[in-house]
C-alpha cells in the first residue's frame, strides 16, 4: 500500500493544508469565474440590464441570453482554474506530485480510470434504459444536432476535468492530509466524504428537493469513492467513475433542476429523490462488488493501522 502511506513524510502539517485549501477554493472561485462573470456583465449591459434569473436554479443561464452549451463551458473554467491552483501548491508546499497524490506512486494508472468509466457507463445506461422502457411520458426527446455536437466536445474534455478536480482534491489530498494525521483509514473514507456531501450543499437539486435527501446522495458518492480509492490503493478508478456519472447525464438526461443545464438527449420531465438515491446505492453496490472481485480486494486492511513502509 503506497496511496495513504505516501502522507508519512514530514510534509503532512495543518497549516499546508490550510493554505492549500483557502487558496484552492478562493482563487479558483474567484479567476476562474472571471470570464463567466465577464460574459454576464456583458449580456446584462448590452440587453439593458433587462432579464429576469430563475429562481429554481441559478446555473441556468438562459435568461442573460446565454446559451447552455456556453454556461457549461464557462462553468468548466472554475474547477480547471482550482485543479491547476491545487496541484501547483501541493507541489511547492508537500513536496508531492501529481501522481504521488492521486496513488502515492510515480505513474498514474489511466487504464484503472478507464476501467471506472466504462463500468460506470454500463449500469447508468441500463438503469436509464430501463426506467425509460417503464415510463417513457416520464421522458421527452430533445435531440439538437447543432447543440448535441458542442455539447459533447465541451463534456468530454472538460468535465472530466471538473470531476477530476474534485476527486484529486478530496479523494487525493483531504484523504492522504487525515490519513497522516489520524493513522485510520475509515477516517480518511469518511470525513472527506462527508465534506464532499457539505460542499455540494448549494447546488440547485438541494433548494428543490431537500438537504437531507440530496445530501444523502453526494455523501454516498463520497464515501463510495473514498472506499473504492482506499481498497485500490489510489483513486483512478473513482476519477473515471465521477466524469462517466457527470459525463453522461450531460450528454443523455437533463432535468430542470439539474447543476448540469445541457442540451441533453432527454430531458426528465419528474424527478422522484428516493427512487434516485435508491438507484444510486444500487448501482454504486454493484460497482463496489464487480471491483472487489476483478481487482481481488482485501476488506481487512480497512482496519489496518497507516503506518510508513
Amino acid at each position: 500500500m503506497q496511496f495513504l502511506e505516501r502522507s508519512l513524510d514530514q510534509q503532512n502539517q495543518f497549516w499546508k493544508y490550510l493554505i492549500v485549501v483557502l487558496a484552492a477554493f478562493f482563487g479558483g472561485q474567484i479567476l476562474g469565474a472571471i470570464p463567466l462573470a465577464s460574459v454576464m456583465i456583458y449580456k446584462v449591459i448590452t440587453s439593458g440590464g433587462a432579464f429576469v434569473s430563475n429562481p429554481k436554479n441559478l446555473t441556468d443561464l438562459t435568461a442573460f441570453g446565454i446559451s447552455k452549451n456556453v454556461s457549461l463551458f464557462l462553468f468548466m473554467l472554475i474547477p480547471v482554474v482550482f485543479l491547476l491552483i491545487t496541484i501547483l501548491l501541493i507541489k511547492v508546499l508537500h513536496k508531492r506530485s501529481f501522481a504521488e497524490t492521486v496513488n502515492g506512486t510515480q505513474k498514474v494508472r489511466i487504464k484503472r480510470c478507464l476501467t471506472g468509466a466504462a463500468v460506470w457507463s454500463f449500469l447508468m445506461a441500463i438503469y436509464y434504459w430501463g426506467d425509460y422502457m417503464m415510463n417513457p411520458e416520464n421522458y421527452r426527446l430533445q435531440f439538437n444536432l447543432l447543440a448535441f455536437i458542442p455539447l459533447l466536445l465541451i463534456s468530454v474534455i472538460l468535465i472530466p476535468i471538473q470531476t477530476t478536480s474534485e476527486e484529486f482534491f478530496f479523494r487525493g489530498y483531504l484523504s492522504q492530509g487525515f490519513a497522516g494525521w489520524t493513522k485510520n483509514r475509515w477516517l480518511a473514507i469518511l470525513i472527506p466524504g462527508l465534506l464532499f456531501g457539505l460542499t455540494h450543499s448549494a447546488n440547485p437539486e438541494v433548494k428543490e428537493f431537500g438537504f437531507w435527501v440530496s445530501m444523502s446522495q453526494y455523501v454516498f458518492f463520497g464515501l463510495l469513492f473514498g472506499l473504492v480509492s482506499v481498497l485500490d490503493d489510489g483513486i483512478e478508478l473513482a476519477m473515471g467513475m465521477h466524469a462517466a456519472n457527470n459525463v453522461f447525464l450531460s450528454l443523455f438526461v437533463t432535468n430542470y433542476a439539474s447543476a448540469l443545464q445541457t442540451d441533453a438527449v432527454f430531458e426528465e420531465l419528474h424527478i422522484v429523490p428516493v427512487k434516485e438515491t435508491i438507484s444510486l446505492i444500487i448501482i454504486g453496490m454493484i460497482t463496489l462488488a464487480f471491483f472487489a472481485w476483478k481487482y481481488q480486494w482485501n476488506f481487512k486492511i480497512l482496519n489496518q493501522k497507516i503506518i510508513k513502509l
